[in-house]
């Protein structure tokens, strides 16, 4: 089995660099016959890559000791589903699902553009190539999980005590399959450049694979923050961890793609910094996966070190010298085709949001490489704390949500400014409203009040024009599915900043130690320790604290915090007993006890962290609304030409327009006045449909 495996991965670089090859030369010599050729081999090279995932996986299910890789991350004790995630759990293994990922989304790319974009495919083929042979070549140099042990143990190390959770089954797919992701929006750009095709087409190609990268790193950002929260044992989501910034980093950046991409097509406005914010993504996300590797920087996350460090360092290098440079050669063919003419609107809140996501962007690498770049240069290693990142990118976030709710109160191009002080009167007196009764009920920091009053304003701002547009066009959801699920993706931002301000601002925690029979009062509760016990499992020994909490003289749950000790690692494990409110959690974390029995807690109260995860839920089911594509109907017979088929709606609209004077916008249905040059909602260009 391991030379079978090893044999399928020289085999599938083998074909990987043939179709890189064929795929350039085909597209710069216009050779239709080497073109197939090479999207053959691209094939052949999915299916080999796939094979090998195959064999690990067989090699995991059956418990194959003989292997490196499965002796070092399953046991004959480990649950099936953890021995599946043991796929992606070593460095090793992770690194053949990178590849894995980026063969299956290679295979999709020439199955779904078959017949579309033809000048543009063989171009980003070839660079998806270049990218999977990368790779495929550093699993054969430095990251083989085919590595076979001269004697087989009789039973394997088993996995990671932390890593047996269900996060372990979602967030490392996740993350990963948002990273590479990534790759195709930047082979699109990067051949949109080669073949000098700088116009909309590979926009149009590339914005569903924006989102779904957009998507898995949302949420697999998300889900690492409750893995953290609920496993590590520290009561907190987020610590500004360098793994963990850079599963962040490069979503803010592609959020400000998709965000610039929309001007680019309905404007033709912003077009070298929707490249730019391709390139950085893909960057990032190759940036993210060198410092998880390389061990150049500390982290809970990391890999620890490996031989992988120098050849991410060079590709990284690679990658931004030379996407920058063909930049650079088509700078002349990048000019926008309209410039930002009014400051109230909504390419200038665009714009400014996009400058804010990227300097949040900069913020977190400097404080993220901030370390090792201090080390490297004085020889001393100067870590940036948690209060550094809160401090200068809180205000930064707070500024980008509140953009997210002026911004759906303008229309594009330019909006009178009594218009958008009527439309913002009510979301701010409810806002107002707000923050007075936080004041009353007790709130008291500057930043909570601040905050709740952005988050209130952002909130009422989106569901006042969502209601608005829904009046118009007779229909919640009617209008623009993409348009609505973003709509519902800011809710959600919003609601998740709500829980961030109130666990940050008002979390309380208190050290205590206790005899059985002894109490503890915290934030409202009243804990007492009951007894300590101690359970032998097959795996591991179990050490459990029962405590009864009490509000006021009534009981109102049982906690039972534990700790966990695996006969295969040294390292106990916190079991921290959580009791979830819809204010505030209540978080228990056993720290030690002697043999009295006496222990001491860890105890917090977290308010409104359950709110996070609630907007991480209303997160995806936007994302999923906004990614799932519209449903069109085909034109019938009698509504169009037969050798020239149009939309039937969109005809039906036209004809609308040229009967009356003025009319309503064909893509929102807004009305519109003669002499209007553009659609006051959705920025149509209404010269181009009354030229039609």
């Amino acid at each position: 089995m391991s030379v079978t495996g090893y044999a399928v991965l020289l085999l599938a670089l083998a074909a990987s660099l043939y179709a890189a090859i064929a795929y350039f030369t085909g597209a710069r010599g216009r050779h239709p016959k080497l073109i197939q050729s090479a999207r053959g081999s691209l094939l052949v090279a999915g299916g080999l890559v796939t094979l090998s995932v195959i064999i690990l996986l067989i090699a995991l299910l059956t418990r194959n000791f003989e292997l490196s890789y499965v002796a070092s991350y399953t046991s004959r004790n480990t649950p099936l589903a953890y021995v599946i995630s043991a796929l992606w759990a070593g460095n090793d293994g992770s690194m053949l699902f990178w590849a894995w990922f980026v063969a299956i989304f290679a295979v999709a790319v020439v199955l779904q553009r078959r017949d579309r974009n033809r000048e543009l495919v063989p171009y980003a083929s070839g660079i998806i190539m270049i990218v999977q042979a990368f790779f495929l070549l550093i699993i054969i140099a430095a990251a083989n999980p085919f590595e076979s042990l001269s004697v087989a143990p009789a039973d394997g190390r088993g996995l990671n005590p932390m890593l047996e959770n269900p996060g372990m089954i979602l967030h490392p797919p996740a993350l990963l399959a948002g990273y590479v992701a990534l790759t195709v929006p930047f082979a699109f750009a990067i051949a949109a450049m080669l073949s000098n095709r700088i116009g909309n087409d590979w926009l149009g190609a590339v914005r569903r694979w924006a989102l779904a990268a957009w998507l898995l790193l949302g949420i697999g950002n998300i889900i690492g923050a409750w893995w953290a929260y609920v496993e590590l044992g520290w009561g907190g989501y987020w610590a500004w961890d360098p793994v963990e910034n850079a599963g962040l980093m490069p979503w803010l950046v592609i959020t400000a793609f998709l965000h610039s991409s929309m001007l680019q097509r309905r404007k033709g406005m912003f077009k070298v910094w929707t490249m730019v914010m391709v390139i950085l993504a893909f960057s990032l996300s190759v940036f993210g996966t060198y410092i998880n590797r390389s061990g150049v920087l500390s982290s809970v996350h990391t890999y620890g070190e490996s031989a992988m460090g120098p050849f991410f360092l060079v590709f990284l290098i690679i990658i931004i010298i030379g996407s920058l440079g063909l930049l650079y050669y088509r700078k002349n063919s990048l000019k926008s085709e309209a410039e930002v003419e009014v400051l109230v609107s909504r390419e200038s809140t665009f714009l400014l949001n996009n400058i804010l996501l990227v300097g949040a962007t900069a913020i977190v690498f400097i404080g993220t490489v901030f370390p090792g770049i201090s080390e490297a240069i004085r020889g001393v290693r100067i870590e940036v704390g948690r209060t550094f990142f809160d401090r200068v990118n809180g205000p930064v976030f707070l500024a980008i949500i509140l953009l997210a709710g002026l911004c759906t109160l303008i229309g594009w191009r330019s909006v009178s400014a009594g218009k958008f002080l009527r439309n913002l009167i009510w979301p701010a007196v409810i806002a107002a409203v707000l923050g007075i009764v936080l004041f009353i009920l007790g709130v008291r920091a500057g930043y909570a009040i601040i905050g709740g009053f952005i988050c209130g304003l952002a909130f009422f701002a989106i569901l006042y024009r969502w209601f608005q547009e829904a009046k118009e066009n007779r229909g919640l959801f009617r209008g623009g599915r993409a348009r609505y699920g973003g709509y519902i993706v800011h809710l959600a931002i919003v609601i998740m900043a709500v829980g961030i301000i109130g666990s940050s601002v008002y979390d309380i925690s208190r050290d205590v130690s206790l005899k059985p029979g002894e109490a503890a009062d915290i934030g409202g509760y009243r804990l007492v320790y009951r007894d300590l016990s101690l359970t032998e499992e097959p795996d591991k020994q179990v050490v459990s604290a029962t405590l009864d909490v009490y509000r006021g003289d009534k009981l109102f749950t049982t906690v039972k915090p534990e700790k966990y000790f695996h006969r295969s690692f040294e390292q106990p494990v916190s079991e921290v007993a959580i009791h979830t409110g819809p204010l505030e959690d209540l978080y228990v974390i056993l720290a030690g006890w002697d043999e009295s029995n006496n222990a001491s807690f860890t105890l917090l109260v977290n308010p409104l962290v359950l709110w996070l995860w609630v907007g991480g839920g209303i997160f995806l089911i936007g994302g999923i609304l906004a990614f799932w594509p519209e449903r069109r109907r085909a034109a019938s017979p009698e509504e169009a030409p037969a050798e020239e088929p149009v939309d039937d709606e969109i005809e039906k609209r036209v004809r609308q327009l040229r009967q009356a004077r003025g009319g309503r916008c064909p893509e929102c249905g807004t009305p519109f006045q003669p002499g209007d040059k553009f659609c006051s909602k959705c920025g149509a260009d209404l010269r181009k449909v009354k030229k039609s």
